[in-house]
């Protein structure tokens, strides 16, 4: 992990393919909801787009084929691709290391917040499948006029820590979390396991450190806070 990292006083986690394997449900809904609104675009086009506003995608994928949408249009896709996203995501499950990461920051009193550009209609099967014993915080796309990329999201979600953005580490999978992150003065983590894109794409995002797992990313933590791996 690079040395100027800092250590953090909280963390703000992405939802969809950084804590809960649901990309490729995300992407199938997409494509369904672009193609009844007469946008045909491929899974490749779709997948690094994954992860941004959701009106924003769909003005882009719309652009892909040489059209515009208003933005009525734009939020009935977004609408009808969550809704696709839920029927396809029947069973999700926890990516690899999340119990790691929550046992983690509870073990050094490290404060955290979920932060998802999905509507709070469309994480709730999501969050069941992390199998927390108390509802968690959450702050969704919502609760922002603009999500990720734009830092809003993320400044919010420091905000709900009762910290500073630049005391926060945003972990997250996709090109826009890394962004996002960058726009809001936070290290920027990237997680690979459940990723559309790859750590390059991260990386050249503005990722600070790039991990496979979230069990990497809590080793880190406890390596960083004085505990020695496997301790």
């Amino acid at each position: 992990m690079p040395d100027d990292i800092g250590l953090p006083d909280g963390l703000i986690l992405d939802l969809d393919g950084t804590l809960v394997d649901t990309v490729d449900a995300r992407i199938t809904g997409w494509l369904e909801a672009l193609r009844d609104a007469g946008i045909l675009v491929t899974r490749e086009e779709i997948a690094p787009m994954i992860g941004m506003d959701g009106r924003r995608l769909a003005r882009e994928a719309a652009a892909l084929r040489g059209r515009a949408v208003s933005e009525e249009e734009a939020e009935a896709v977004d609408r009808d691709a969550g809704a696709a996203f839920d029927r396809h995501n029947s069973a999700p499950r926890p990516l690899p290391g999340a119990d790691e990461v929550f046992a983690t920051a509870e073990s050094f009193r490290l404060p955290w917040v979920i932060a998802t550009s999905s509507r709070a209609e469309q994480v709730v099967a999501s969050v069941q499948a992390l199998g927390l014993g108390a509802a968690p915080r959450i702050v969704d796309g919502s609760h922002v006029r603009h999500a990720k990329p734009a830092p809003d999201l993320l400044l919010l979600a420091a905000s709900r820590l009762g910290l500073s953005p630049g005391r926060c580490w945003a972990i997250g999978d996709s090109s826009w979390d890394m962004r996002a992150a960058v726009a809001a003065g936070m290290p920027a983590i990237g997680v690979t396991a459940g990723s559309a894109v790859d750590e390059a794409a991260l990386t050249e995002a503005g990722a600070t450190l790039v991990v496979e797992t979230l069990g990497q990313l809590a080793t880190h933590l406890r390596v960083r806070f004085g505990e020695a791996p496997g301790g």
